[in-house]
């Protein structure tokens, strides 16, 4: 979209035809673009409505009700944190005495918009002139314009002596084709820059891909992978006097069947492990019981921390699948009962599931290259019961465990 464009939206015809559009998106786009100029609506102008109304309704997920009245761009709700997430993080950053925000790099606003609900002043500044304009007007339609102002300008330049906290997501993708970039030198603001923020402010937070690698990581931050009902959704890297432990997972759960409100708060409940992130399991055979941790756990390096809490050991040292010989109830992985451990022979599977009358099965792996799908397909399954087959090593050999979900 360009300035003109969302220009154009912002007047009364164009609010107009974003009421226009959100009655008729959702079905075929060529149908409800059709109808918008049959309703004398310009086509440049019906494309940017329904293009909206399209990624408001894509938007729900993330931002609950507040989506229906936000601008956004494909990019920056790609980015955009979630309503829950942003509000959580806000909330620990006003706990920690922070006032004064600035958001380097703050895209469509939504974290920004969140510190803002929480009563921190917020200064955001964006380089994309549009997407400025966006966050600006999103902070108008939540009643927020006084709390969060918006600057178009290179966050680098910014004078971060004005503010006691700073939060920057730096932009990973490519401006213009919308790819991802792995590589953090290649983001804006520079991944040099970003990570130089925790020398210049005392309460700095920087949101991360949470593929992030571990080496990347800044001495003496605490880095934390965030999941929403067992999706990892986020890595964040909280430096300074934010700094509370080495690294900490923490799992949102029922937070997609409560979407946030108008404050950004929600429904369901939220848990947290920590630990040094460089701990190690102890291994050992398979036993009765396999738990799989949730990824917030597995990627913050914490496995050995949740062991601990279960009793459990590992089967193999690099395979994240953990068992014991009881079951414990945790909001930290996920409990099997295993009831067959076979070396993986695919006549031999096949067999005993024929066996067993399964006719349908979850398909679980780690360590493995066998692609699920084709499996499926080869077992040529026929019966009426259920089953989850984990592929895996054991030992470092290659081994399915047949399994039932515990409750």
């Amino acid at each position: 979209m360009d300035p003109d464009q969302f220009a154009a939206l912002r007047t009364p015809e164009g609010s107009a035809a974003l009421d226009a559009a959100t009655r008729v998106a959702g079905g075929d786009p060529l149908t409800a673009a059709a109808a918008l100029r049959s309703a004398g609506l310009p086509a440049g102008l019906a494309a940017a409505a329904l293009t909206q109304a399209e990624l408001r309704r894509r938007a729900v997920g993330k931002f609950g009700p507040a989506a229906a009245g936000m601008f956004l761009t494909r990019a920056g709700l790609e980015q955009a944190t979630r309503g829950v997430v942003a509000a959580r993080r806000a909330e620990r950053l006003r706990a920690a005495g922070v006032r004064t925000l600035a958001d380097l790099g703050c895209g469509l606003g939504a974290d920004a918009l969140a510190a803002a609900r929480a009563g921190i002043r917020v200064y955001g500044v964006e380089a994309d002139p549009v997407t400025a304009a966006m966050a600006a007007a999103n902070a108008e339609a939540a009643g927020l314009a006084e709390e969060f102002t918006v600057e178009c300008g290179d966050a680098t330049a910014f004078d971060v002596s004005r503010v006691d906290g700073v939060f920057c997501d730096p932009a990973r993708r490519k401006a213009g084709t919308g790819r991802r970039i792995f590589d953090p030198n290649a983001y804006s603001p520079p991944w040099d820059f970003v990570v130089g923020l925790a020398g210049r402010v005392p309460y700095t937070v920087v949101k991360v891909a949470p593929g992030i690698d571990h080496a990347l990581i800044p001495a003496g931050a605490e880095a934390e992978w965030v999941s929403v009902d067992g999706d990892l959704v986020e890595a964040a890297l909280w430096c300074g006097r934010l700094a509370e432990t080495p690294r900490r997972a923490t799992l949102l759960r029922g937070k997609e069947g409560h979407l946030p409100d108008a404050s950004g708060r929600g429904g369901g409940a939220s848990y947290e492990l920590t630990g040094s992130g460089d701990a190690e399991a102890a291994v050992g055979p398979t036993r009765r019981f396999l738990y799989d941790p949730d990824p917030a756990v597995v990627r913050a390096h914490l496995v050995a921390e949740l062991a601990d809490t279960l009793g459990a050991t590992l089967a193999d040292p690099s395979i994240a699948y953990l068992y014991a010989d009881a079951p414990a109830p945790t909001p930290f992985a996920r409990c099997l009962e295993v009831t067959d451990v076979l070396p993986f022979s695919l006549k031999r599977l096949r067999a005993l599931l024929r066996e067993r009358r399964v006719g349908r099965v979850e398909i679980l792996k780690r360590g493995s290259a066998l692609e699920p799908e084709k499996l499926r397909r080869d077992l040529r399954l026929a019966g009426d019961e259920g089953a989850s087959l984990v592929l895996t090593r054991v030992a470092g050999a290659p081994t399915v465990l047949v399994c039932r979900p515990v409750g």
